[in-house]
């Protein structure tokens, strides 16, 4: 046991002249009770009753009731215990495709937007892992490195809308923007999340280069095609206001598998919101198993047990005083 606080147990010091004020009194016999009577003589042959045996239990309660509020004060904590923890010691960086295809409603309420929800909840379920956020359409940025505040990482995750980049889809960009800011990390793990909607149709690096970089530096990748299989309803803007109209699904999966694959990572198809959410889920899964496990000390707070004793002490002296030797004078 120790404590936080030391310097205030200075103040049990005090509680000497307290006690020898108390023992000079009880000799001078200025703490002793009088009355006034004619005659003394009815009491010369009283013995000492037991209440005058226990009249300086009060005052010892109050010492006892001072010293543990003292120490309690001086905030008494214990680390006799050690806890072990599991931290997962990854790094992830979500590679989202941000192209106008994005915003096709086979998804609800679209592609994008439901992206950006499940990913959100994504981030808040890894309190211990460091995510950053990468943005791709025909070009690349990063859009959050990484970092393991989790409220910047999802209000910079509800600012990614379409419109912002040129269109077109840069695998190839995306990815290797994303290995950039993995590449020097000394995680235990490092993953790439990729997810997009489309075929390579931009970009200066292709997409099997870039899987191989990242293979280069232990980088695994997982990658999602997300769309509707067949037709799915896509706004498009006409002299008479914005139609839905219905266009083909294109994804190149034997692209995003081959990555995966290069990786070690795997290929999810998500063609709902349900299936989205259930692939994060699966990753979220699988990344947990790489972890790293730390002791430390558990600090126990024992201050409350000096407060008890304080309190029941100060009780026991009202009710010694105040009832059971209660004086008349």
């Amino acid at each position: 046991m120790f404590f936080e606080y030391p310097k205030i147990l200075y103040l049990l010091i005090l509680l000497a002249p307290f006690a020898g004020w108390y023992v000079y009194r009880e000799i001078k016999g200025k703490n002793a009770p009088s009355l006034q009577i004619s005659s003394l003589q009815p009491f010369r042959d009283d013995k000492h009753s037991w209440r005058k045996a226990l009249r300086h239990i009060p005052f010892l309660l109050r010492l006892v009731a001072l010293a543990a509020l003292i120490l309690a004060m001086a905030r008494p904590r214990s680390s006799s215990d050690f806890e072990t923890t599991s931290t997962e010691g990854i790094d992830i960086v979500l590679a989202m495709d941000v192209s106008t295809s994005m915003l096709a409603r086979d998804f609800q309420p679209d592609r994008i937007a439901a992206a950006k929800d499940i990913a959100i909840q994504f981030i808040a379920e890894r309190p211990s892992d460091r995510i950053g956020i990468v943005v791709f359409a025909g070009e690349s940025y990063t859009q959050c490195p990484l970092t393991t505040d989790r409220i910047t990482l999802i209000n910079m995750m509800k600012e990614i809308q379409t419109g912002l980049i040129e269109d077109g889809t840069a695998i190839g960009n995306g990815l290797a923007t994303a290995v950039a800011r993995l590449k020097d990390s000394e995680a235990v793990s490092r993953v790439v999340i990729l997810l997009t909607d489309g075929v390579n149709n931009r970009g200066e690096v292709t997409p099997l280069t870039a899987a191989e970089i990242a293979r280069t530096y232990g980088i695994r990748v997982y990658t999602i095609g997300v769309g509707a299989h067949g037709m799915a309803p896509y706004p498009v803007m006409t002299p008479f206001g914005v139609q839905i109209q219905q266009v083909k699904v294109e994804i190149d999966e034997e692209l995003l598998e081959q990555i995966a694959k290069t990786t070690d990572g795997q290929y999810f198809r998500a063609t709902d919101n349900t299936k989205l959410l259930s692939i994060y889920s699966q990753i979220n899964q699988m990344e947990k198993s790489r972890t790293m496990v730390d002791s430390f000390p558990v600090y126990r707070e024992l201050f409350m047990n000096y407060a008890l004793i304080a309190l029941l002490a100060l009780a026991l002296e009202f009710l010694l005083r105040w009832i059971v030797l209660k004086r008349i004078p």
